[in-house]
């Protein structure tokens, strides 16, 4: 995942500064004393619902960067899942980032049905509460649940209850405040920021240990 605050290398989850997210980068891969070895894999978060434009835009940055042996882009959503151990069954996820945020059902750890929203805590001062963002997540999270791939398993999902990860989980009183307007259980990742990323790890853990993933 690439994240820059001011919006000059990704803005709302899509790069719009390839060079300098390639510098970024590299001077990152620079820091670590061991080179990337042969046959390594790279994880590559990606928002959900990102167009084919936008993901060979991702593959092209990570090839040229990491040149691996084998790159696989993961929905964010399903790797924070992935980091959360949650129950196999249908779920909800929203991951709440600076610019974006990501309402997701999940079945079987596959992601059902989602919507991206051009909103994050960025969008949102301190003195703003959880309000504002219960309302879109509300609201969204409404519309998601009568979208027809979703009918037969929204019972279970909100069942489940609501996984939340990114930045946003961490604003005081929105897990509290969204289990309350939403009336289902809300529960946060173990380390909401790094929930994607580290569920990234276990998706290149897995991949190396088991090539055919």
């Amino acid at each position: 995942m690439l994240h820059a605050s001011s919006g000059t290398l990704v803005r709302r989850g899509r790069i719009v500064d390839a060079p300098g997210c390639q510098a970024l980068l590299t001077g990152l891969a620079r820091r670590f004393r061991k080179p990337l070895p042969a046959g390594a894999v790279v994880v590559c978060c990606q928002p959900v619902n990102a167009t084919t434009a936008e993901q060979y835009a991702l593959r092209r940055l990570m090839t040229t960067v990491f040149a691996p042996s084998r790159l696989m882009l993961l929905d964010t959503v399903r790797a924070a899942a992935m980091d959360a151990r949650v129950p196999t069954g249908p779920l909800l996820v929203v991951d709440i980032g600076a610019q974006l945020t990501e309402i997701a059902v999940l079945d079987r750890g596959f992601v059902v049905a989602a919507r991206n929203l051009d909103i994050g805590t960025c969008d949102v001062g301190p003195a703003a509460g959880p309000e504002v963002l219960t309302d879109v997540i509300n609201r969204n999270v409404a519309i998601l649940l009568t979208e027809p791939a979703v009918t037969e398993v929204a019972s279970a999902a909100t069942a489940n209850g609501m996984l939340l990860a990114g930045d946003g989980a961490l604003l005081s009183g929105l897990p509290e405040c969204l289990s309350r307007v939403l009336g289902i259980s809300v529960r946060c990742a173990a380390s909401p920021r790094t929930a994607a990323l580290d569920g990234a790890g276990q998706a290149a853990l897995a991949a190396l240990r088991h090539p055919a993933v």
